[in-house]
C-alpha cells in the first residue's frame, strides 16, 4: 500500500507516518519505480506507536524501546502483550443501576462516587454499570450480608487496593532490576528474549502464590492475636 493508504489503514496522518518514520520508529517501505510502498507489519508499528503514546509513553521513549528493527519491536509487542494479557484478568460483569441497588441499596452521589473512583464500577452510561471485577463485587456482597455496612466496605477496598499497590510495586521493581535492567545493560541478547518472556509470564502467578501464602500467615497472626487479647480483656472483666 502506499503511504496514503497507510494512512487510512493505520487511522494516522501522511505527515505522523513521515514523521515517525523520519525518527527511526517505522522500518523503510519497499521502493518500486519511486514509490514505496508499505505492508501489514509498517500497519501494526503504528498501532502499538498508538497503544504506547494513549498509555503515556513519549516518542523518545518508544524510539528506545522498540527502534525501527522489526524483530525488537515485534518482541516488544509480544512482552507487552504478556504484561497487558486480558486472560489473566476477570470477564466485566455488566449491571443495571436497579440490579445494584437491589444488591446494596440506595447508591447516592458519594457512594457511588467512592466505587467508581475505587474501580469497582465503570459508569457506561444510560444507568449501566460494568463491574471490572466481579469477585470484589461479589467480596463486597459478603462484607455486607456479614452486618459491615456499605460505607464500611468500600474503605476496607480502599485501604486493601493502596497495600496492593505498594506490594505491586515491590514485585515490579524487582523485575526491573534484576531481570530487565541487566538485559538491557547486556545490549538484550538475542538469545536471552525466551528467558525474559517466560520471566513475565511467571510474574503474574508467582506474586499471586506469594501475597496469598504470606497473607494467609499474616492474618492467621493478626486473628489469634486480637482475640487473644479479647479472650484476655473479657477474663479480667470477669474477675473482678
Amino acid at each position: 500500500m502506499t503511504v496514503e493508504q497507510l494512512a487510512q489503514a493505520s487511522g494516522m496522518s501522511v505527515r505522523n507516518i513521515r514523521n515517525h518514520q523520519s525518527r527511526g520508529l517505522l522500518p523503510p517501505p519497499e521502493v518500486r519505480a519511486r514509490t514505496g510502498y508499505y505492508g501489514q507489519e509498517h500497519v501494526d508499528r503504528l498501532r502499538l506507536i498508538q497503544q504506547m503514546q494513549s498509555e503515556g509513553f513519549n516518542l523518545g521513549a518508544i524510539q528506545r524501546l522498540i527502534g525501527e528493527e522489526g524483530p525488537g519491536a515485534d518482541r516488544f509487542a509480544r512482552i507487552r502483550q504478556l504484561i497487558t494479557d486480558p486472560g489473566a484478568v476477570e470477564t466485566p460483569e455488566v449491571l443495571a443501576a436497579e440490579e445494584l441497588i437491589e444488591r446494596f441499596g440506595p447508591l447516592d452521589r458519594k457512594r457511588l462516587g467512592r466505587a467508581l473512583k475505587l474501580g469497582v464500577l465503570v459508569d457506561l452510561g444510560d444507568g449501566r454499570f460494568e463491574a471490572p471485577s466481579p469477585a470484589l463485587l461479589r467480596a463486597a456482597d459478603e462484607l455486607i450480608a456479614r452486618g459491615v455496612t456499605l460505607e464500611t466496605a468500600l474503605e476496607v477496598l480502599s485501604k486493601v487496593r493502596r497495600q496492593s499497590q505498594n506490594t505491586a510495586r515491590v514485585f515490579v521493581e524487582l523485575f526491573l532490576e534484576e531481570v530487565w535492567k541487566p538485559f538491557e545493560k547486556e545490549g538484550r541478547p538475542e538469545q536471552q528474549w525466551a528467558e525474559i518472556s517466560e520471566s513475565i509470564e511467571g510474574l503474574r502467578p508467582l506474586a499471586s502464590d506469594a501475597v496469598l501464602a504470606i497473607f494467609r500467615q499474616v492474618l492467621a497472626a493478626e486473628m489469634e492475636d486480637a482475640f487473644g487479647k479479647l479472650l484476655r480483656e473479657q477474663g479480667r472483666a470477669k474477675g473482678r
